[in-house]
């Protein structure tokens, strides 16, 4: 095995917490629908699958160095958000969350001078610095805009959501 079985099994961890990541945005994204939010709902969902696709990055990564992939648990999501604002803020939340796991994960392959596991994680460090930028804007937007012209955020989502992440 080209990693240590402490670094597989903080790994394995990781793909619980991107699981429970994408379980949290496709609850969140239900939520959205439910308040007549579509476009919002449609953001949501397709955080959820690219959480989903972390989790399966990870899992690959295991399997290509020679360790094994376990499956956790999910936790339940939270079923309801008062305001639109609350959903955005609490997947700010969580992309602050995973990036201090990302970074956990980092620290420890850097101890371990695992370096394969270090090149690997440097996408994921990167990743989560668009991650954390684009919910954070998202939540200026929200906040700027108000409940009330959260239709206004949707047609600007919409038109971000149909330019290729290249072109932004």
């Amino acid at each position: 095995m080209m990693i240590s079985a402490k670094m597989a099994a903080s790994l394995n961890q990781q793909i619980a917490n991107e699981l429970n990541a994408s379980h949290n945005y496709l609850a969140m994204s239900y939520c959205f629908e439910h308040m007549g939010l579509k476009v919002f709902a449609q953001r949501f969902a397709g955080q959820a699958d690219e959480e989903r696709g972390h989790a399966l990055r990870i899992a690959r990564f295991i399997q290509d160095v020679g360790g094994k992939v376990t499956f956790v648990g999910v936790a339940q999501p939270r079923a309801s958000y008062p305001t639109a604002k609350a959903i955005v803020k609490a997947a700010v939340d969580s992309e602050l969350t995973v990036t201090k796991q990302i970074n956990g994960l980092m620290a420890q392959a850097e101890k371990e001078r695992d370096y394969a596991t270090r090149s690997f994680l440097k996408w994921f460090v990167d990743e989560q610095v668009e991650e954390v930028s684009s919910m954070t804007e998202l939540l200026q937007l929200v906040t700027t805009a108000g409940e009330e012209n959260l239709f206004h955020v949707e047609a600007r989502l919409m038109q971000a959501m149909s330019v290729p992440k290249s072109e932004v």
